[in-house]
This record gives C-alpha cells, sequence and structure tokens, in this order.
C-alpha cells in the first residue's frame, strides 16, 4: 500500500484501524533503507521526504492507543533493475530465477554504506515517531542471504563460517543499536531455519539468537523460510496461483506470469498449515535465550493465544487474522468471537504482488474462478 514507494491513504487506513481493533503495536512493513533494496513499487523506501507523511501516520494510530512500529530491511537480490534502479546485489553474485535477473555480490565499501544507511533509517524512524523498529534479518532478504551459505559464497571475512556470515548482521544491530539510543525499541524477525536441506538449520540460527541477545536487541520474532527458495514455509499452506497471475499486470510481468502459470507449482510448492504452526520450533529458542520472544505463525484462536503466553513467549505477531478482521483483538477481548474466520487461503498474499492486500471478503464482484479457487484452498485446510 505504499504507492510509489510513499505513504498513501490505504496505508494510513489500515494501520489506524487496526490501532483501534485493539492491537497493541501495528507495525508498517515492509521499509527498504535504501532505493536499490525495493523488491516491488508498492514498498516503503525510507527518506525525508516521506518522514511528514509517516508522521501522520504514527500520530493517529497513538491517538488510537496503540503503539507503531516500522520493519527495515533491504531485498538483496529478491528484486529486479527496473524496480531498484540498478543490478540487483547480494551477498554473491549469482542469477535469481524469481525476478529473472543476474545479481552481483555486494563490495565491500557497499557494505560499509549499506550499514549506514539502516541507521539512517532508523534516525528517520524516530524523526517520524516510531516507537520500535524491526530488522528484517529472515526469509531470505539481504542480512539472511549474508547468513545462509546458500546465498553466501564469499571468500573473505564476511564469508564462510558462521561467526563471518553473521558479521554484516553484527554491523548492522550495533548501528541500529546506536542510532535507536534508549528511547526506541528494536526487534530483530530472524529465521529459526531457512526450510530446505542447502540453508541455515537450526543449530546456527540458535546461534545466530544467541548473537542478537548478547547485541542487546530488545526482542526477537520468530519465523522460518526463504522467498527465493521456499516461499510457503513462511506462510504455509498453498499458494493461490489463478489469484496471483489474475492480478499481474501482463504488459509489465509478462514473463512472469507466463511462468508462474507453467511452473508455479513447482516454484512455490505447499506446505501444510496448522494452527500454530511453528510453536513447536520456537519452544527450542525459547529454550535457549533469555531475552524476549515474539510468536508468529498460525495465530487465529484465543486459546491458542494463551496457550503460545504461557509458554513463555512476551508476544504474539499476527497478520492474516487482522486483515480478514481490523477488530479482530477487540472481538476477542469482549467474548464475540474466540477464533479468527480466516480461511487461509492466502488470497491476501496472492494478490498484495501487485495490489493493495485484502481479504477476500472484502472484495466485492470476485470473479467466479478466483473464488472457487479460494473455496477450495479453504477446503482444503479446515
Amino acid at each position: 500500500m505504499a504507492y510509489g514507494n510513499s505513504p498513501s491513504q490505504d496505508l494510513f487506513d489500515y494501520h489506524v484501524a487496526v490501532a483501534r481493533g485493539g492491537v497493541g503495536m501495528t507495525t508498517l512493513a515492509y521499509a527498504s533503507v535504501s532505493r536499490s533494496g525495493l523488491s516491488f513499487d508498492g514498498q516503503l523506501w525510507m527518506r525525508e521526504e516521506i518522514v511528514p507523511d509517516l508522521k501522520r501516520i504514527t500520530d493517529a494510530v497513538h491517538e488510537a492507543g496503540a503503539k507503531c512500529s516500522i520493519q527495515l530491511g533491504h531485498c538483496g537480490n529478491m528484486t529486479h533493475r527496473s524496480t531498484c534502479g540498478c543490478m540487483p546485489v547480494g551477498a554473491s553474485s549469482g542469477f535469481n530465477l524469481y525476478s529473472p535477473t543476474f545479481v552481483r555480490g555486494l563490495k565491500k565499501a557497499e557494505i560499509d554504506a549499506l550499514v549506514e544507511d539502516f541507521g539512517h533509517a532508523v534516525e528517520l524512524a524516530r524523526q517520524a515517531g516510531f516507537d520500535c523498529v524491526e530488522i528484517h534479518a529472515g526469509h531470505g532478504y539481504l542480512i539472511s542471504q549474508f547468513l545462509s551459505p546458500y546465498t553466501n559464497h564469499r571468500r573473505d571475512e564476511y564469508g564462510g563460517s558462521l561467526q563471518n556470515r553473521m558479521r554484516l548482521m553484527q554491523r548492522v544491530i550495533r548501528r541500529v543499536m546506536e542510532a535507536a539510543g534508549d528511547d526506541m525499541g528494536v526487534v530483530v524477525k530472524m529465521n529459526m531455519h531457512d526450510g530446505f536441506r542447502r540453508g541455515m538449520q537450526e543449530d546456527e540460527c540458535l546461534e545466530v539468537a544467541r548473537e542478537l541477545e548478547r547485541l542487546g536487541v530488545h526482542a526477537i520474532v520468530l519465523s522460518a523460510g526463504f522467498v527465493s527458495k521456499a516461499p510457503m514455509e513462511v506462510m504455509r499452506g498453498t499458494m493461490p496461483l489463478r489469484t496471483m497471475t489474475h492480478y499481474m499486470d501482463v504488459r509489465q510481468f509478462w514473463w512472469l506470469k507466463a511462468m508462474v502459470r507453467l511452473l508455479g507449482r513447482w516454484m512455490v510448492p505447499t506446505v501444510p498449515y496448522k494452527e500454530a504452526f511453528f510453536l513447536e520450533d520456537a519452544l527450542k529458542f525459547r529454550a535457549a535465550v533469555k531475552l524476549p520472544l515474539i510468536y508468529v505463525g498460525g495465530m487465529v484462536s484465543l486459546r491458542k493465544m494463551e496457550e503460545v503466553l504461557s509458554e513463555g513467549f512476551e508476544g504474539i505477531q499476527m497478520a492474516r487474522a487482522l486483515i480478514r478482521d481490523t477488530d479482530f483483538v477487540n472481538k476477542l477481548h469482549s467474548g464475540e468471537i474466540d477464533r479468527s474466520p480466516c480461511g487461509h487461503s492466502n488470497y491476501c498474499i496472492g494478490r498484495m504482488y501487485t495490489l493493495e492486500m485484502k481479504c477476500h471478503r472484502c472484495v466485492a464482484n470476485l470473479p467466479e474462478r478466483l473464488q472457487r479457487e479460494v473455496e477450495t484452498i479453504e477446503e482444503k485446510w479446515k
């Protein structure tokens, strides 16, 4: 909803709505720290000119009784020259099938500049009135690309051993903590595993969590998956490919539309969905570190939320339940409902790569073939 890489009225309306709907904190996500980190045209790009519009959002969220956070990151090789304005960069050179495009590894001087970009983005977030920043270090975006042996083939001090692969993350977090000072929260989203054999596994991810604790971050959001290799490990369930291709601009994305139609189920394989699907993995991290942990993944019922909190997690992060109903938390609190009616069709995800994110229930005149796809997927995950 960041049309032209800037805040929009749609973005304002959504975050104010969930703030009024009872959440403790709402997070604008994701915001790139530089133009080279943009993966889509509808993403925020942190720069001075958008600060007043961001401040308008944070002021309204605060007035509604909630805190406001912003997720800061860089997509690395998950973009295209037409979006990011340059040849895409990552931990190492190679080819990104999902763009598709060639990418090049970052030079050391560019890494130095990137670290400063993160610090500057935090400073802009402060000016815009945010209470907290969430640094995206998972899901196969840039920091995750440096952490994972699947995407990091460097032979300098940023590659090889886990200690070396953590170096960019360490530098970014130190700079972020410096910029955040003592009056902003710093949360980091990280992987508990990448979701495939050649990626990061649990043992290395546990060490990353311990390092983040040593670096002094205030909380960790525990996630998993790799957008370019195991995308549904992040979201679970089935990607509605018919929905995704329906909304693609055939003039701009004809090549991607054709590829998804031909190879989509191979490129985005289904991963079974269940409620609280990351909890078993997250409990291992709860036992390994003492800092606050925020659980994310399949939070749709009050019963499971209470279970997660009783297991020692300090917070819960959710998205799809709030996209389905921005008043979800208030309705739980009042006893009106005890679970979200979200059916996990992932329609909202299928359309978000082209349009603003919406639940299919909020779309007038949904084409019949898309309605059938939604119903088929929802029946599968009942």
